[in-house]
């Protein structure tokens, strides 16, 4: 087996970017179990700003997904991160923090104000995600959400979520 390389995804990644995300969240903490459909919708939907996959001897094994962040005073230029994705036969090797630096990296490059996400506090923590900003979440996820600033402000303001994340009309 080669190394794994991180590509932007192409047209006819969908169905293997679908699977695999899937087989990644089963019997996962704060998993919906819905991950690898709100990835699909955020296709449909045209908010897929990036998505980032890896992938080793022709066989996907990781995704990242980023996606408008909707701020309620109007800023913006902030990007969401989620979900990131690592086949379970892959985890553990920095395969997830490969793709989210490669990400952070582009997102940097498009001159993004900021990433959000919500997530473990314990992992996100380690690519400079903070909890308790000026920026935050309603509702009971609030606690894990977090904000890291690509130009140093943060925005006193509510985050919401593109419709793909809440499909419910």
């Amino acid at each position: 087996m080669t190394g794994p390389t991180i590509r932007p995804e192409q047209p006819g990644d969908e169905a293997a970017i679908h699977d695999m995300v899937r087989r990644a969240f089963i019997g996962r903490p704060y998993a919906d179990g819905d991950e690898q459909d709100v990835i699909d919708r955020l296709r449909a939907d045209g908010d897929l700003l990036l998505s980032l996959v890896a992938e080793a001897d022709g066989v996907i094994i990781g995704q990242v997904t980023y996606s408008p962040a909707l701020l309620e005073n109007g800023d913006e230029g902030w990007v969401v991160l989620g979900p990131v994705a690592v086949d379970p036969a892959h985890q553990g090797k920095g395969l997830g923090r490969a793709l989210i630096e490669a990400g952070e990296a582009i997102m940097r490059g498009r001159g993004i104000a900021g990433i959000t996400v919500l997530g473990n506090p314990a992992i996100y923590g380690r690519f400079g995600f903070a909890q308790n900003t000026p920026m935050w979440l309603a509702g009971e996820l609030g606690w894990a959400f977090q904000v890291k600033s690509l130009t140093g402000t943060i925005p006193a303001t509510e985050q919401r979520y593109v419709r793909a994340f809440d499909p419910a009309p």
